[in-house]
């Protein structure tokens, strides 16, 4: 299933740029070895430092154009469940840095399926949320040549559950 969230077109054709969310398996190994040596005895973590929960991981986009213009999301999700995509705003180097509450992005992308939906009721989703983050995302690509994302899997679902890309249009 596909979430449109069109934005206004340009007269002249443009190339569409079709990007997967890519699970960063190593660092969300990392962050979770952080978030175990912070359960030891003695140690603390650092003031609005945001720790990896265990329903979470953290993804990328990695762009190989970085003029775009947010097209749609295309989002499907086998069964029900919430999954909650939050970008991470600054450049972010894991290891050297902690990740801080500070770095989320608002808003986030929040995509779900209610218990006893039937599987090809259509996600929902909050469109003006979703079309926001969108924008941002093709905003921050001008600074960036990747850009991180903590996904969140509620309510029954997991990665495996998930297929998540975002279209852009190249300017």
């Amino acid at each position: 299933m596909s979430i449109h969230a069109d934005t206004d077109t340009a007269d002249s054709p443009s190339k569409t740029l079709e990007m997967s969310f890519t699970e960063d398996s190593s660092l969300t190994e990392l962050m979770r070895h952080r978030a175990a040596f912070l359960q030891r005895p003695g140690q603390k973590r650092q003031d609005g430092e945001r720790l990896l929960l265990p329903h979470e991981a953290i993804y990328r986009l990695d762009f190989s154009t970085q003029d775009l213009r947010f097209s749609r999301w295309h989002v499907s999700l086998a069964g029900q469940g919430r999954v909650t995509v939050s970008g991470i705003c600054q450049l972010w180097t894991p290891d050297l840095t902690n990740l801080m509450t500070r770095q989320l992005l608002e808003p986030v992308g929040t995509f779900w399926r209610n218990a006893g939906d039937p599987d090809d009721t259509p996600l929902k989703f909050l469109e003006a949320d979703i079309q926001e983050f969108g924008e941002r995302i093709a905003e921050l690509a001008k600074v960036r040549k990747v850009m991180y994302f903590l996904f969140a899997f509620k309510e029954g679902t997991d990665a495996s559950k998930l297929s998540c890309t975002v279209e852009f249009e190249e300017n």
